[in-house]
Order: C-alpha cells, then sequence, then structure tokens
C-alpha cells in the first residue's frame, strides 16, 4: 500500500473532533475505500479538551493557523474554523501552497467560492466541501455525480434543521415561536444569537451551492431572496393542518424559461409529500430531474459525526485523486468551469407560486366580496377560502385564503390594496405554497 496521506486540521470543535474520531475508529475501513491510509498528523486549536472519543497523542498540536497550512509534510488541509475572514485567508493560503483543501463552510463557498475553485483550478488542487451542505446528507455528491445525465429542473430543502425544529415543535405543543425559540436555544440546537438559522441565512447559503451544482452557474449568495420565520403564529400552523398542509422552511432553486429561482421561505407543503413529513432538526432535499423523476435524500444536517462523515468522505475522494490529471477529475461545481452560464436570477416579485393568505377584519356585510374583488381584480384565482368564525365577543373575523398560481408581483399589488379597506386589521399574513408534484 502507498504512503499514507498526512492531513492537517484547523479547528478540534464539535466538527473536527468528530472528524478525528471516525477517522481513527474506522481507519481499516477508510484505507480499504482509499487506497492508502488517511491520517491526521497536525491539527490547529485554541484549546484542546480530553475526549473519550479520540486520540490526540499521535497529532502534533500548536495554536498557530499557518503552521499547519504553511507545512511541507502534508497533502490535505481540513478548514473547521467557520466564518469568512480567517478562514478564507488559510485556505487561499493552503492552494497557493500546492495543498487539496476539504471544508465544512457553507458561507465561505457560498460567498467566496467562484475565486477559490478558479485559484484551485490553477493550481491543480481539490477543494472537497461536502460538509458544507446538509451535513452527513451527500447530497452534493448526488447532483454533481449521481444525477449527471439529468437535467435538473429544480431543488426544494429542508436545510435548517433549528427552523424545521421550531416549526415541528409549534405544531406539535400548539407553542408560539418565542417560546420554542428559547427552548431550540437551551437545547442547544439554536445560538444565542439565531439570526442566521431564523432569518434563512444559513439556508441561504446552502442553497447558493445547491443551485451552482444543479444549473452549472456561478455562486450567486446575494441574489438569492430569504424570508424567515419569525411572523410564523400558532394560528397558520393550525390552519395548514386544517387545510391538510405543513409549514416548512423550504429553500428553493428552480429553472424556469425566464431565468432561476433562487428563494428560502416558509412554506406550505401539502402534508402527503414525504419532505412534508421531515420533523425536528432533520434535513431533507428533494431533486426533480428530467430523466429520473423526483428523488429525496434525508438525514442529519447537523453534529459532530454526520457532518464529520462527509468531511472524512471528502477527504477519502481526494485520496483517490491525487494522481489523476487534474483536468480529468470532477468539476468543483458539476459543470466544466468553462461552461457555467450566466443565467438570469429572477426577482421575487416575478416567481410565480400559489398563496396562502391569512386577512383579519371586522365581520361587516360585503367585506368577503370587497376581498375576492380585489383578488380578480389582480388576476388571481382563488382555490379555496374559509371565513372563521369570530371568537367569542370579538368583534373581528379570520379569513383564509388559499390561491391558484399566480406571479408575486401581482399578489403584493392585491395585498397592499387590500390592507387599505375600511375594516382591515393589521397587515395580510402570506406564505408561498410548493406542492412539489412536478
Amino acid at each position: 500500500m502507498l504512503n499514507p496521506v498526512k492531513v492537517g486540521i484547523l479547528g478540534l470543535g464539535t466538527v473536527g473532533g468528530g472528524t478525528v474520531s471516525i477517522l481513527q475508529r474506522n481507519a481499516q475501513e477508510i484505507a480499504r475505500r482509499a487506497g492508502r491510509e488517511i491520517v491526521i498528523t497536525h491539527a490547529c486549536a485554541k484549546e484542546i479538551k480530553p475526549s473519550a472519543d479520540y486520540r490526540i497523542e499521535n497529532i502534533a498540536l500548536t495554536q498557530n493557523l499557518e503552521e499547519v497550512v504553511n507545512n511541507p509534510e502534508l497533502d490535505i488541509i481540513v478548514e473547521l474554523l467557520g466564518g469568512t475572514t480567517i478562514a478564507k485567508e488559510m485556505i487561499l493560503k493552503a492552494i497557493h501552497n500546492g495543498k487539496h483543501v476539504v471544508t465544512a463552510n457553507k458561507a465561505l463557498i457560498a460567498k467566496y467560492g467562484n475565486e477559490i475553485f478558479q485559484l484551485a483550478q490553477e493550481k491543480g488542487v481539490m477543494i472537497g466541501f461536502e460538509a458544507a451542505v446538509a451535513g452527513g446528507i451527500p447530497i452534493i455528491k448526488a447532483i454533481r455525480e449521481g444525477l449527471s445525465a439529468n437535467k435538473i429542473q429544480w431543488v426544494a430543502g429542508i436545510i435548517n434543521g433549528t427552523s424545521n425544529f421550531i416549526l415541528t415543535e409549534m405544531r406539535d405543543k400548539g407553542a408560539e415561536f418565542a417560546d420554542v425559540l428559547a427552548e431550540a436555544q437551551r437545547l442547544g440546537y439554536a445560538e444565542q444569537d439565531p439570526t442566521f438559522d431564523i432569518e434563512g441565512i444559513d439556508a441561504a447559503h446552502k442553497l447558493t451551492i445547491i443551485a451552482a451544482l444543479a444549473f452549472g452557474i456561478p455562486l450567486q449568495f446575494d441574489k438569492v431572496y430569504t424570508e424567515g420565520i419569525t411572523q410564523i403564529s400558532s394560528e397558520d400552523i393550525g390552519y395548514a393542518n386544517e387545510l391538510g398542509y405543513r409549514i416548512k422552511v423550504l429553500g428553493i432553486a428552480k429553472r424556469t424559461a425566464k431565468g432561476v429561482e433562487l428563494r428560502v421561505h416558509p412554506t406550505f407543503i401539502p402534508h402527503r409529500r414525504l419532505i412534508a413529513n421531515v420533523d425536528g432538526v432533520m434535513n431533507a432535499v428533494l431533486v426533480h430531474a428530467d430523466a429520473v423523476g423526483h428523488t429525496l435524500y434525508y438525514g442529519a444536517g447537523a453534529g459532530a459525526e454526520p457532518t464529520g462523515s462527509a468531511v472524512v468522505a471528502d477527504l477519502v475522494d481526494v485520496t483517490r485523486m491525487l494522481t489523476t490529471d487534474p483536468n480529468n477529475r470532477v468539476p468543483h461545481l458539476a459543470f466544466q468551469p468553462d461552461s457555467l452560464q450566466d443565467i438570469p436570477i429572477l426577482p421575487i416579485d416575478a416567481i410565480e407560486t400559489a398563496y396562502y393568505l391569512r386577512i383579519c377584519s371586522y365581520d361587516r356585510p360585503g367585506m368577503l366580496a370587497k376581498i375576492t374583488g380585489i383578488l380578480s381584480n389582480n388576476n388571481i384565482s382563488i382555490e379555496a377560502i374559509v371565513q372563521k368564525e369570530p371568537k367569542e365577543n370579538a368583534a373581528q373575523v379570520s379569513v383564509v385564503i388559499l390561491t391558484h398560481r399566480v406571479v408575486e408581483r401581482d399578489v403584493n399589488q392585491a395585498i397592499q390594496a387590500i390592507e387599505q379597506l375600511d375594516g382591515i386589521t393589521g397587515k395580510v399574513m402570506r406564505i408561498r405554497l410548493e406542492t412539489l408534484d412536478k
């Protein structure tokens, strides 16, 4: 067998620890797959906590990142620092040093991947980033290689476990958003500053990468529409259940005749869809392609060993490719670099989907006719309408409407007109609806 491949790891936190643990525990199995041993010989970490899961006595430890990145003995650098400043600097330095890189950093790839991949191509090195999307689910390999015969038409994914946990708990317990968020923070599913998760930013990073792989377009994080879950109420979740739907935060990348849709937002999904029943912190990605139809990928989207599993899989891939001609490797973004297409990304007001609308109004004669008249005037066809009975001693009623597919620009105009009606209270609640059937 060939000499072991030597790996340096930047960061020994949750994912770093999981990666080392898997490599040591499954060393023989991994070597059988890769054709040679893969050994972590150097690591940089601010502090090393003793762990029963892995051994550190054979790993040279340092607090200096450059000692690892500049070490001539190392073949591959694993970046698990997070953030987009120091991590970017270290990755670029590693590439300049002719080292292959494996990273779990979705924000870095989403924002700076175009630059990183170009430099990697020039230097003849590989960048592995399977762990950057959906944790242990091999969705990048599936899209980049397993579905390479297909023209992918759309991808819809539950790709943030924190928001999925919150919506699941709100549905199961009838609790409000703020209470469930506090519980998620107590359990460690949400950060003390949960903005990236609950506002859709984390999912947008991942969707950026998925879309590039699916459609052969550059990474364009700045063009992803993002909408969080802070306005979702237990009332909306209850109406969704009554009408046969679940509310999930979906990252949607869709190819249309006019361009590509890139959007992250809460979405009504028919409860009979498999993806609608993905609960808790689990992730799932549904891909629709011309030859194979629907394929669904489900599993743990975070955690030490699920994410470490993806990191190690990339290490195996890089090891297998060390001696191959760089021009014959699987392209980083699935398509050959000179074949990427600059397809326009559609603004959110140009997308077409169905909608759930919840309107709160005073219980007055003719109000429902005024609302439906405005919808009709804006080319909006109604699929279902429910006027709820007013609560005891309440003068207000909720009107719930499901629309057929319509351009968002028309819905925005209708909502603006409805909110100006005398007797309407508060804002109209609008949640997009996707059937995910074709």
